[in-house]
Parts: structure tokens; sequence; C-alpha cells
């Protein structure tokens, strides 16, 4: 079967990738409720906790072996360090001083970095004119919006971009080390809940020490529902959909999330939360945006291609 026809989204993955994009949007507003209440490296714990507990729970029963992370603990430590214990606790503090808001759009520059370092990591992700053309529009949409900031000195809220700016490096740098559990034979849903029981064993002395959890109060009904939230649909069931979205949609259709998200959690945030989102957040996301559209390419081609199609059809005549 053509790659082309094997990566073709479906109404059902196009369906679940909406989805996906709420419940991923819908992390940053669960998060900056809980953080009313709880110390950000403790509801890390919390969220990655649950989702381990979920997420083993459904590998297990879908016929996996505890004898899988017993053959690679070392590649689940790098990836759960990667992508759930630096940059869930970078944008956890990042929320203490900006909007959800705000940490959603900044996180769509994720596929900037990610392009950045394939092109100097990996042998077959080299940079092209599009690429070269859409990390420019990205990192001027940054640029854009936390310029007025910097202006003003190294204040909280600079600090707070910055701390979400770096969970997107690391997830970048996640994102390509994550292509070696394919070449190693591991199935996603080991991969996932691998991951998220290795970042909870190096969350427990961190917390331990740093927050001593057991000073804290029992938080009240909302947090406690948005830790449950946080940890069992923004982490462990958006890990599902993500890894049967990639298994049949492929990667650049599932790249194509970064640009939902936002708009998702912008909604939840002002909606819900009465966040502000000022004229230059917008500014920067449309050149965000732009970027990611420009990097992925597929206008382009499909304009060529329509372009083509009405030059043959006008020389045939």
């Amino acid at each position: 079967m053509p790659a082309e026809s094997r990566n073709r989204m479906g109404w059902l993955d196009w369906t679940l990738l909406v989805v996906l994009s709420v419940l991923w949007g819908g992390s940053f507003f669960f998060t900056k409720i809980a953080l009313a209440a709880l110390p950000p490296l403790t509801l890390v714990l919390l969220r990655v906790g649950i989702a381990a507990l979920a997420l083993l729970l459904f590998f297990l029963l879908s016929g996996g072996s505890m004898r899988t992370f017993l053959r690679i603990p070392g590649a689940l430590i790098c990836m759960g360090l990667l992508n759930n214990v630096i940059p869930f606790s970078l944008l956890s503090w990042g929320q203490v001083h900006i909007t959800g808001s705000l940490a959603s759009i900044l996180n769509a520059f994720v596929p900037v970095f990610t392009i950045l370092l394939a092109h100097f990591l990996t042998h077959d992700e080299k940079m092209t004119v599009n690429k070269v053309a859409g990390v420019g529009l990205g990192v001027s949409g940054v640029v854009l919006m936390v310029g007025s900031s910097a202006l003003e000195g190294i204040g909280p809220a600079f600090l707070g971009m910055l701390a979400c700016l770096g969970a997107t490096l690391a997830y970048a740098f996640a994102t390509i080390y994550g292509k070696r559990f394919r070449e190693l034979g591991v199935r996603p849903i080991a991969v996932a809940s691998g991951q998220v029981c290795m970042s909870t064993a190096m969350m427990i002395p961190i917390v331990m020490v740093v927050d001593r959890p057991w000073n804290l109060g029992f938080p009240p009904l909302d947090v406690t529902i948005s830790v449950v939230m946080l940890g069992i649909l923004s982490t462990a069931l958006a890990y599902i959909l993500f890894f049967r979205i990639l298994s049949s949609g492929g990667a650049t259709n599932m790249s194509l999330v970064a640009l939902l998200i936002p708009a998702s959690a912008m909604l939840l945030g002002v909606g819900i939360l009465g966040e502000q989102i000022h004229d230059r957040d917008l500014a920067g996301l449309g050149l965000i945006v732009s970027g990611l559209v420009c990097m992925d390419g597929r206008v382009f081609r499909r304009g060529r291609l329509a372009g083509h199609y009405r030059g043959t059809s006008s020389t045939s005549k």
C-alpha cells in the first residue's frame, strides 16, 4: 500500500484529532485551576501518578507484560525526563506567572524546535526552504509575544514565558528521541505507560524534598477534580488517542494538533476562567500557525498540483 494512502486521514481520525486537541488544550485549563492550591511539582507528581495507574492498567489488560519495561529501563527513563518530568514541571511553574492561554500559544512552538533539532540530530529530516521560512515565522511570533515583557525587564511573566519555551524544547528532544522505540520493537502503549511510570518514580523523591506534601492541606473539590481530569483525560487518554492517530494518520497529520490546541485552551481560559488575550498574543499565534503551515508544505504542494492539472487541461484543449 502506498505511504500516501496508508497515512490518509478518515473522518474518525479527524474527529479524534479534534478531541485530542481539546484534551491537551484542557491540560492548561486544569493546571491553572489546580495551581490555586497545589505547588507545581506536587501537581506534576499527581498528574503522572494518576496517568501511570490508568495507562498501566490499560497496558496490562491489552496483553502487555511488565518484562517490557525491564528490557529498556534506560530508554524509558530518558523519555520520561524529556516528555514528562521536565516539560510538565516547566509548564506548571510557568503557568503560575502567565495565563494558560498564553502558555498554550507558546506550546505551539514545539514543531519549530523539532525541525531545528532534527536537522542536526537526524540524517533523514534535513531543513528545506519551506521549513526555514516556517521557523522564521514561528520565531517572529514568539518574539512578538515576549518582546514587550523583555523590554520591561526580567520579571515573573517573562520568566514564565521562558519556562514554557523550555518545555517546548524538551518536547522537541522527546519527539526525536522517541523514534528509537520503533527500532527497539516496543509497542507505543508500552512506551506511553512505561514513561509515565518512570516519571512518577523520578518525581516522588523530588516532591518529598522540595514540597513536603504532608504539610499541605487537602485541596478543595474543584482542584481535586481538575487533578483527576488532568491525569485521566489530558494525559492517559490523550496518549492513547495520540498513538491511535499516529498509527493511522502518520506523523505529519498528527502534527496538525499543534494548530488546534491553542484554540481549545483559549476558549476554555477566556470562557470559564476569564483570562485576558491581548492583540499581540493573537498576532503571535497567527505567525506561529503560518509558520507551521509553511513547514508542513502541503498547501504549496496542492497549489502546484492544481496548477499542473490546469495547465495540462489547457494544453489538451
